[in-house]
């Protein structure tokens, strides 16, 4: 065999070696979770004291069996607190590479995922494949990060619904690196990261704005977030008159109305949609979207009696959960797809310039041909190289 056929022989079987292994770490992972799903249910259920303990103390974790490649992984349980202060539980999971961690211990990516729902079975933790939403996952764990992923509160164990719910979604947030540093295993340290796409990015804005009160204990080095529904006001003026509306109205109006005792649904939806929104939220986003549109279309400019953003307790309530209140001493990585239809691309071009105004370090990337969906997964390349950058 001449010199030029065995390398390009060899270069083959590495790639075929390298790509084995991948598909042998799928089937294991996919494997591990099949073996899961039989009693999963019994780890989402609450202990009578479940909710008595400091923010961020362990009530109890499950090792994963179908971790990603490289990597260990548990399921959380562990307690944060409501925007009104209350002790609630919260789920997610943990992941940390199988790489030694340094002396100082792991820094701590806290990932916000997007809309995924309300109900209970929406949880990602909860979800066949736990870690499929946590983008960017593998090159976080080559370079050495723990990465803990929150379900928010009200999802995947009982609690209040918490949806677009700024500070209860931020002290999640924060509340699962604490977590996540009571795991032994996972070598955690108080130096993080926060990551979050949509509804994760206000909740990973808002943990950075509390962090300095509510979790001082912690370092917070960088923030970043995709697509974020970071002006709640803007999001819903975008879609007063949509689909899209209707399903995050559907969603976000039944939290904030169990959150705010002044904010009553009958203050601001319809009597039709009054009927509908219950069902609505027994749905998750991912798996029944064309249920919940099918449900939701006759709403559309049937929706609410009122413009909620210029309608008070309404109005109040959405400026009250967006971000941008205070700023905070981290540098901020935005994403934002030139595509997308959900949140506005110049509403978040105006973020970045209000948070810049704030005094905090802003990169602003667009992505031409990105959409709500795709943003966070493209936004990867350039947050790596951000993180790199940034991240001692």
């Amino acid at each position: 065999m001449r010199p030029g056929f065995r390398f390009v022989a060899a270069v083959i079987a590495g790639i075929l070696a390298v790509t084995g292994a991948v598909v042998a770490a799928e089937v294991a992972r996919f494997a591990g979770d099949a073996l899961e799903r039989p009693g999963i249910d019994a780890f989402y259920e609450q202990p009578a004291d479940a909710a008595t303990g400091d923010p961020g103390t362990i009530v109890k974790t499950d090792p994963l069996l179908g971790a990603p490649l490289a990597a260990r992984a548990w399921r959380i349980m562990y307690r944060t607190t409501t925007a009104a202060g209350e002790p609630v539980v919260a789920t997610g999971v943990l992941v940390v590479p199988l790489l030694p961690a340094p002396p100082e211990g792991r820094t701590v990516v806290s990932w916000g995922h997007p809309t995924t729902g309300a109900a209970r079975d929406c949880a990602p933790s909860y979800a066949f494949g736990p870690f499929s939403l946590i983008e960017g996952l593998r090159a976080l764990l080559d370079r050495g990060y723990a990465v803990v992923a929150t379900d928010y509160v009200g999802m995947g164990t009982d609690g209040p619904d918490s949806y677009l719910v700024g500070i209860t979604g931020g002290n999640a947030v924060l509340d699962a690196v604490r977590a996540a540093r009571a795991v032994p295993e996972a070598r955690a340290s108080d130096r993080v990261i926060l990551w979050g796409h949509s509804q994760g990015g206000q909740a990973v804005l808002f943990a950075a704005e509390q962090a300095p009160q509510y979790a001082p204990e912690l370092q917070i080095q960088a923030v970043a977030a995709a697509a974020p529904a970071a002006n709640l006001a803007d999001l819903m003026s975008a879609h007063l008159d949509d689909i899209s509306g209707v399903t995050i109205g559907s969603y976000a109006f039944t939290a904030f109305s169990e959150t705010y005792p002044d904010a009553p649904l009958e203050s601001i939806l319809t009597p039709a949609a009054l009927k509908t929104v219950p069902q609505m939220n027994e749905l998750c986003l991912l798996s029944n979207i064309d249920e919940l549109h099918a449900i939701g279309q006759p709403l559309v400019g049937d929706f609410t009696i009122a413009d909620p953003t210029t309608t008070a307790p309404w109005s109040d309530l959405l400026a009250e959960n967006s971000a941008g209140a205070t700023a905070f001493d981290a540098p901020l990585f935005l994403a934002q797809g030139l595509k997308d239809e959900l949140v506005v691309p110049k509403d978040t071009a105006a973020f970045a310039e209000h948070e810049a105004g704030l005094g905090i370090r802003v990169t602003y990337q667009e992505i031409p041909f990105a959409t709500h969906g795709t943003v966070a997964l493209l936004a990867i390349p350039g947050l790596m190289q951000w993180l790199d950058r940034h991240v001692p």
